[in-house]
């Protein structure tokens, strides 16, 4: 059954998301607010998908403060990346440089608004970046990052990578760390997805002006709140 789900889901889901895509120039030449309108049609779009054809519920445990905050989120499965903005307040999600050039899908990230991190771009591109991610917070929206920097087996502890870092340094942001379980549902190694519930908990709000250790530390901690502990002979995936 998880199979045929999975099917149907891809059957439906991916289609309509290239149809997203293909008239999103529309919306981006109307500007940012019809831009975030229309990537909003594809989240609620997915969320039926998910929800409908999947038979994957979610519920999230606290709340993330509202305005600029940097939103640090475990990463086990594509589920979070756009379920995420249900919750999240126009979230603008930090991409490397890469995935901007893909042709339509760039300009889209561009005019909803996103953070672009090009680590081989030197102090011009760093300019930009810090350009780009202030004119978003003074929109009063929350920048969102997956800090271990690809979807993880759940179970798996990697440590962070060191954009969270240089973002929480030099934006001068509080982190708001959000674990999920999504992997157990929709491990990465498998084709099916399985029908079940995913938790999205929000962790203690990290200051800014931390040491970088210590911050971490926290971080790691907390977006693998709903792993199992280390050690526990817990298979990961």
């Amino acid at each position: 059954m998880a199979v045929l789900r999975t099917i149907l889901f891809m059957l439906i889901f991916y289609p309509a998301s290239a149809f997203i895509v293909l008239m999103s120039p529309i919306a981006s030449a109307l500007g940012r607010p019809a831009q975030i309108r229309w990537t909003y049609v594809w989240i609620h779009i997915h969320n039926w998908a998910t929800r409908v054809l999947l038979g994957i519920r979610y519920r999230v445990e606290g709340q993330v403060p509202p305005g600029p905050v940097l939103v640090a989120m475990k990463h086990e499965a594509m589920y979070e990346t756009l379920q995420a903005f249900l919750f999240l307040d126009r979230p603008c999600p930090v991409f490397k440089r890469e995935l901007t050039r893909i042709p339509l899908w760039g300009r889209v990230t561009r005019v909803y608004g996103s953070v672009v991190v090009d680590r081989d771009g030197g102090a011009r591109a760093l300019r930009t970046l810090l350009a780009e991610a202030r004119t978003l917070i003074a929109e009063g929206r929350p920048i969102l990052i997956f800090p271990e920097g690809t979807r993880v087996p759940h179970g798996r502890r990697p440590p962070v990578k060191p954009g969270i870092s240089g973002l929480y340094r030099m934006l001068g942001l509080p982190v708001v760390p959000v674990a999920v379980d999504s992997g157990r549902l929709w491990p990465r190694d498998r084709f099916a997805r399985h029908a079940g519930l995913v938790t999205f908990r929000v962790g203690e709000t990290i200051p800014p002006g931390l040491p970088r250790e210590e911050m971490e530390a926290r971080l790691v901690a907390a977006i693998n709140a709903l792993n199992p502990s280390p050690g526990a002979g817990v298979s990961a995936g």
